[in-house]
């Protein structure tokens, strides 16, 4: 039987209670509309036959007193009429005799009425002198009889009446309570019945919920043992199936997971490098034996004492790797030892570069992070000697480039004596190139500098029109040679900046020379100052500094712009944009970007092909007090 026909079983008796219930009531209607008809067979229409018997017999008596005062024609007719009326009503009367003496007073009545129509025979056959006599020694006293008698009957009737119709009031108050009971009764016994029916009919859906959390609560031996041929029968024996498969699989496999997960654990220990696993909800799930070493890393400690032991640097990067996978933001990979983690070891300084990769689970989201602190301390070291080598050599050239411009400049300018035009070319050549020398060894050393974090500013408040103005100056007479018109637009009343002016002068002139680059001829650069609200917090040599207002820079040039794709490289070391004119080191945008994030502010480029391109950065005002 299927579950639906087991519910519709289970509300039967219900749906019987309340026919059974129908016809109870169904039957006592009728045995009170029994009673109602019952009055009117039985008494109505002798009540009915009594006025009327008594209507007749006045008429008769009327027109036996009209007949005495000589109108016998008129009366006849009324004698004869109210007569036979009579007869007809008494013998409707003699046909209803339902009530205890009403046939005795009946029959009594249909003597005098017989004595009575012979009377009036007699009386209408006699002449006129002697009807008087005749209606007062006979009709006269019958009709008192009559009378007497009609209305006998019509108090037996009416009083049998009475009594039936307070005698099924009575019964219609029993017959009430009976119809209440009855339904209390069968409501409740249906009600009763159908709950226990359903109860009994689900209670293998309870079997199968119980099976279902042990189940899931770890016991694959839990089964749902239920019989039938129904939907929750056929789903126990789902249920059932898929018990078996699982604890089959779970007993052929456990033992292969467990060799994998010891496998995977003995290849992160074997790992020199600190490796971290933390689960979904950050907590730390498992280390290697150089995180537990190295960064002090106890994972046997409760949650919030992991880290006690543990250089509040390392807890703050893995903090910070942790929101940036478990946020969905994908793996992250060091852009360069500014994000290196210095911890003191034993046998000396670390340096680590934190790397993150999110764990995924079966349906694809991300269930966890696994973080590797590299040790990059032996690639640091090169890249600090490569850094000092850099700069000693860079050091180095200057004192002979000097001398070497400076005799360039006197024999070009004549000092030493007159020159051929094929000398002055050849010298003007060597004095460009000489130039260019110089400008590439500024800039490794602004570069070694930088990476060594040994930029002084020398900050002030500064006028930020007299900062465009003098970058401005400096590349006038270049732009008149290249044909480009410069035009600065600083608003007036802009607040003055904090910075070091020498070192913005060096990213003006970063940004002004490469537009001269790039710029068509007859074309345009547009220098712009503009303040900035509140932009939040900024970061200035790897501190963070509160929230500040700003005033932002912006070189607008008309050349064919930067395509899309090479503009994340912008501002990356030694980084050339494909296709670009000879004569730049990559070295401009990387020492540019420093200085101004040594400022605290920030830089970047807008630009797209053939709508030339906007460079921009933003420097802090100076505070109020300063």
């Amino acid at each position: 039987m299927t579950l639906r026909r087991k519910l519709l079983l289970a509300q039967a008796p219900l749906a019987l209670a309340l026919a059974l219930l129908g016809v109870f009531s169904s039957v006592v209607t009728t045995r009170l509309g029994g009673e109602s008809r019952l009055i009117l067979a039985d008494n109505y229409r002798s009540v009915l036959a009594a006025e009327r018997m008594k209507e007749a017999l006045e008429r008769l008596n009327s027109a036996a007193l009209v007949m005495l005062t000589a109108h016998a024609a008129d009366s006849t007719n009324e004698l004869a009429k109210n007569r036979a009326r009579f007869e007809s009503e008494l013998t409707t009367q003699e046909g209803n005799i339902t009530e205890p003496g009403e046939g005795p007073a009946t029959a009594s009545l249909r003597t005098a009425w017989k004595e009575y129509g012979d009377g009036v025979t007699v009386f209408e056959a006699a002449d006129a002198g002697a009807r008087a006599s005749i209606y007062f020694d006979r009709l006269r006293p019958v009709f008192g009889r009559l009378n007497h008698l009609t209305e006998q009957i019509l108090a037996i009737n009416q009083d049998a009446m009475v009594r039936k119709v307070d005698r099924a009031e009575g019964r219609a108050r029993v017959f009430e309570r009976l119809v209440t009971i009855a339904v209390v009764v069968a409501l409740g016994t249906g009600l009763l019945a159908s709950v226990w029916l359903t109860t009994r009919m689900l209670r293998p859906l309870g079997v199968v919920a119980a099976a279902v959390r042990r189940f899931g609560g770890g016991d694959l031996k839990a089964r749902a043992a239920v019989r039938g041929r129904d939907e929750i029968a056929a789903v126990a024996a789902e249920f059932n199936r898929m018990a078996e498969g699982l604890e089959r699989y779970r007993a052929s496999s456990l033992g292969e997971l467990l060799q994998a997960q010891q496998a995977a654990q003995a290849a992160i220990d074997g790992l020199p490098d600190p490796v971290l696993l933390l689960d979904a909800s950050g907590a730390l799930s498992g280390v290697n034996g150089a995180a537990a070493g190295l960064l002090a890393i106890d994972p046997d400690r409760p949650p919030d004492e992991v880290y006690a032991r543990a250089d509040p640097a390392v807890r703050a990067v893995v903090e910070r790797l942790r929101a940036h996978v478990l946020g969905g933001k994908g793996a992250h990979v060091p852009k360069g030892f500014e994000e290196a983690v210095r911890v003191a070891t034993p046998d000396g300084e670390r340096i680590l570069l934190p790397r993150a990769a999110p764990i995924y689970n079966e349906a694809g989201a991300v269930a966890g992070a696994a973080i590797v602190l590299q040790d990059s301390t032996r690639l640091f070291r090169f890249d600090e000697l490569k850094n000092d080598l850099v700069a000693t050599v860079a050091h180095e050239f200057r004192t002979p480039l000097t001398s070497l411009r400076m005799a360039l400049h006197l024999c070009t300018e004549g000092v030493v004596g007159p020159l051929t035009t094929k000398q002055a070319d050849l010298l003007f050549a060597a004095r460009d190139d000489c130039e260019r020398l110089q400008t590439i060894v500024d800039e490794l050393l602004n570069l070694s500098r930088l990476d060594s974090g040994q930029i002084d500013l020398h900050r002030r408040q500064s006028d930020p029109e007299a900062l465009v103005g003098a970058a401005l100056d400096v590349h006038r007479a270049a732009a008149e040679q290249a044909g480009v018109a410069l035009a600065a637009e600083v608003p007036p009343g802009l607040p003055h900046v904090f910075a070091d002016p020498d070192r913005l002068q060096l990213v003006f002139s970063n940004l002004l020379g490469n537009a001269l680059r790039f710029a068509p001829k007859g074309s345009r650069i547009v220098v712009r100052a503009r303040a900035e609200a509140n932009m939040g917090p900024t970061v200035a040599r790897d501190h963070r500094v509160p929230a500040v207002d700003t005033v932002r820079f912006e070189v607008r040039d008309e050349g064919p712009g930067i395509p899309r794709e090479h503009q994340a490289g912008l501002f990356d070391k030694f980084f050339r944009v494909p296709g670009s004119p000879a004569g730049g080191s990559g070295l401009g945008l990387f020492i540019a970007k420093g200085l101004v994030q040594a400022h605290g502010g920030r830089i970047g480029v807008e630009s797209a092909p053939g709508a030339g391109t906007t460079f921009w950065f933003t420097v802090p005002t100076a505070p109020a007090a300063s």
